[in-house]
């Protein structure tokens, strides 16, 4: 059965609910490790009030018994601890009250869901799209990939982010060990390398921040360790970078992804862009660079997987843009609902996280079996067949 998820809750309501089907038996879980993942996704220079709020945790209700996968579907649960203000507004059960007291929104916001959602499923009360359509839904992804992330870590391979750009910064290009690069964005506001562009960062986020205004960037995930061979040539929806691009484009208020060297490579010549095949006994077949982000043919090569995605400003900006009420036709100022002005290097943690899936998804779809120690032997046999090639 192939790895698949559904997440289901709404910003203001009571949960955030994932289930997870196709997980093998016997995958040992770090429940700590799991919601550390969560955490991080809670930090970051330029977050608004609501993650001083939720501190987000997941529980397991489902498809584990003492520490363990069993083969079930896998439920997890992320309470909203703002539920508490909203259980009148947010009830499934008919309520009576003014507009006001519903808190029914009537003002769609530029760059958001909330006008095309109303037009589509015929709603007059916008707040059934923001509630649904809001970034708090990737809280659940998050903790779905925090379970692919373990799956990965159990054969070896790891997975790293970090913030590539803030508006107008850029952080210098480095070429860090994996394991060097997480240690030092894990320390980082921002999520990157250099202290002096950190600062930078936090100085530009406080200005724009000050301005009403709100900015995006470009975040990058790595993932090293992963064997050659994932994902498939033979039909467009195998390919494994095209899945990674889908799911990078499905994470709210990004609008762009690139693998390796991506948009630059329509700027440079042929032999500036391939890498060359080279092979040693120790290593066997690898490549002498990796400006294609570890994918030839929709297939993973053996290189590290180095995928950028580029965040645009989140649209609930303080000073608001135009627009127009969906009672009256009339122009009016966009309503406001709490945000943040960046939300760049908690993006960065939501990338690593539905890139993961989608390698972790590929890899149980080489590899697949009922149980991990199924899927061992497979692997094994598999790296076998690839040391006598």
């Amino acid at each position: 059965m192939s790895l698949r998820y559904l997440t289901a809750g709404e910003t203001h309501g009571p949960q955030l609910t994932a289930i997870i089907e196709g997980l093998p038996s016997n995958l040992k879980l770090d429940f700590d490790e799991l919601n550390f993942q969560l955490h991080r996704r809670q930090k970051g220079y330029g977050r608004g009030r609501r993650m001083q709020i939720e501190k987000d945790t997941a529980n397991i209700v489902g498809g584990v018994r003492h520490g363990k996968t069993t083969g079930a579907p896998v439920a997890l649960v992320v309470e909203n601890n703002d539920w508490k203000h909203w259980t009148s507004v947010m009830n499934i059960e008919p309520i009576e009250g003014s507009d006001e007291e519903k808190r029914r929104v009537h003002r769609p916001r530029p760059g958001h869901a909330d006008l095309n959602g109303g037009l589509k499923y015929n709603l007059k009360d916008l707040r059934n799209v923001l509630e649904r359509s809001s970034a708090r839904e990737t809280a659940a992804r998050v903790a779905v990939g925090a379970v692919a992330r373990q799956l990965l870590a159990e054969f070896g391979i790891k997975v790293g982010g970090q913030v590539i750009r803030i508006g107008e910064i850029e952080a210098p290009a480095n070429d860090l060990p994996l394991d060097e690069l997480i240690r030092l964005t894990e320390e980082s506001s921002v999520r990157v390398v250099d202290k002096e562009t950190e600062q930078k960062m936090e100085a530009y986020i406080d200005q724009i921040k000050a301005e009403g205004d709100s900015i995006g960037g470009v975040v990058e995930c790595v993932i090293e360790g992963v064997p050659i061979g994932l994902g498939s040539h033979v039909q467009y929806d195998r390919k494994l970078d095209g899945r990674i691009a889908q799911a990078v484009m499905s994470i709210n208020a990004f609008k762009g992804c690139e693998i390796g060297i991506g948009f630059e490579a329509g700027t440079i010549r042929g032999s500036q862009v391939h890498d060359e095949i080279m092979y040693s006994e120790e290593r066997g077949y690898y490549r002498a660079s990796n400006r294609l982000g570890g994918f030839e043919g929709g297939m993973t090569n053996g290189m590290p997987i180095v995928v950028r995605g580029v965040m645009k400003p989140i649209p609930t900006l303080y000073k608001p843009l135009a627009s127009v009420d969906i009672d009256t036709k009339e122009p009016f100022s966009a309503q406001v609902e709490r945000s943040d002005s960046c939300a760049v290097p908690a993006a960065s943690v939501v990338m690593e996280h539905v890139v993961a899936w989608e390698v972790a998804k590929a890899f149980l779809e080489k590899f697949g079996g009922d149980s991990i120690e199924e899927i061992r032997m497979n692997v094994n046999n598999y790296l076998s067949q690839l040391e006598s090639y």
